[in-house]
């Protein structure tokens, strides 16, 4: 499913290599449409929940949405997550997304990255080059019969720590209008 000890590039290059792990997968016999529609759903997840979301896609207790490719695409309540009503589940898209997942988890573990904390900071779907055979018709007649691979990379990155604010900036307002900064100046000169 990936590329063994080929140097390849990748099309996030900002991402440091030193706090992620990749994985990727080339010309995979996948639909490309149905798995660009799974990998925008859980991109910038949990690894822990976009593995289980994977899995309830499998199971068909999570829908995925479908939000470009969604021509003729029934609806579905599971959609209602996402705030859509055309919703599917790609079982066989779910299933290679989870091969590469799991792929990448360990090359953060051989990495010695917390693989508890790892965040989807990339994933891309791209079309790969067509494959062709034929279907015969009525009359004697052929129609192409193609099927429409797809090359799919991702890179995880270890979650930042959250960092509280502090008292004073919490208790300060929120940025404020000129009509409410002009009310508030009114108010203070008023009360001195």
């Amino acid at each position: 499913m990936t590329d063994s000890g080929l140097q390849v590039r990748y099309a996030a290059t900002e991402i440091a290599p030193a706090k992620s792990a990749r994985a990727r997968g080339a010309y995979l016999r996948v639909s490309f449409k149905n798995t660009r529609e799974t990998a925008q759903a859980i991109n910038g997840w949990k690894l822990v929940r976009a593995v289980k979301f994977l899995e309830n896609v499998q199971t068909k207790t999570e829908a995925v949405p479908m939000r470009r490719y969604a021509g003729s695409t029934g609806r579905t309540a599971q959609g209602k997550q996402f705030g859509v009503s055309r919703a599917r589940w790609p079982v066989k898209s779910a299933e290679f997304l989870l091969g590469l997942l799991k792929n990448a988890e360990s090359n953060a573990d051989a990495k010695g990255l917390d693989t508890s904390n790892l965040i989807i900071k990339h994933i891309q779907v791209n079309q790969a080059p067509k494959q062709r055979r034929r279907t015969y018709r009525a009359h004697g007649r052929i129609n192409p019969y193609m099927s429409n691979p797809c090359h799919i990379e991702l890179i995880l990155t270890e979650g930042e720590e959250v960092v509280q604010k502090s008292e004073d900036v919490a208790g300060r307002d929120a940025h404020l209008s000129s009509r409410q900064r002009g009310a508030a100046r009114r108010k203070a000169i008023t009360a001195a």
